[in-house]
């Protein structure tokens, strides 16, 4: 459809006791004197995990939506990842280089690797489907669809690009905010869970989310 191959337009425009702390990657290694004697102590820098809530639903439709909406999410989620790399990527190079039309040149070479690469995925997802990417490649860019075809195009571009998505009941403009919207909680919770099932490879969020407090929001509340 036509309003998957604009958001595919993100994709083709486009770390007595004395120490001396010596840094192997990401382990440091110190060196503990005593008595004479050095002895190596190795501390490693672990990320935070979170510990999830056991899943609760209101009722049998409410789980057999989330059931839906995790293999929409799952499916869309390593094309938002790998807009996210692409671009980082492509800003990279484009720093890089000095002349505009080298870096005309540069996008449109990107732009084309991605079209091949890509496109014919995008073009079959649904329409529920691509707005959930649109949330997505906002999570891991900070940035909506919008704002990004109109960085890498033009205002007018990204103006048409998301006034025909309209029609489609799709905004480019969407962003991906968990505390305000129950869907995207539940798009955040089935993140987690598959980043530490080790379903999906993790990469974070280009902002922080305060998972602890969405969860207290829309957990269902038990009855009384």
């Amino acid at each position: 459809m036509k309003y998957i191959t604009y958001i595919a337009l993100l994709f083709s425009i486009v770390i007595s006791a004395q120490e001396d702390p010596v840094k192997q990657d990401s382990t440091e290694v110190h060196y503990m004197y005593i008595e004479g004697d050095s002895i190596p102590v190795t501390s490693v820098e672990l990320s935070e995990v979170l510990v999830l809530p056991n899943l609760k639903f209101e009722d049998r439709e409410a789980r057999i939506r989330y059931i839906i909406l995790r293999r929409k999410t799952l499916k869309v989620y390593p094309y938002a990842k790998l807009a996210a790399e692409r671009l980082e990527a492509l800003q990279t190079r484009l720093d890089e280089l000095e002349r505009k039309r080298d870096k005309k040149r540069y996008a449109k070479i990107i732009q084309n690797y991605i079209e091949d690469e890509f496109s014919a995925e995008l073009k079959k997802l649904t329409k529920t489907e691509g707005q959930i990417l649109v949330k997505l490649i906002h999570r891991q860019t900070g940035k909506t669809t919008f704002q990004l075809i109109k960085e890498l195009r033009s205002g007018w571009r990204a103006f048409w690009f998301n006034s025909t998505a309209s029609l489609f009941d799709i905004s480019l403009k969407k962003e991906f905010s968990p505390i305000d919207e129950k869907e995207d909680y539940l798009i955040e919770d089935i993140l987690q869970r598959a980043f530490q099932s080790e379903s999906l490879k993790r990469q974070e969020s280009a902002f922080e989310i305060d998972f602890y407090n969405c969860v207290n929001k829309w957990s269902p509340k038990p009855k009384k």
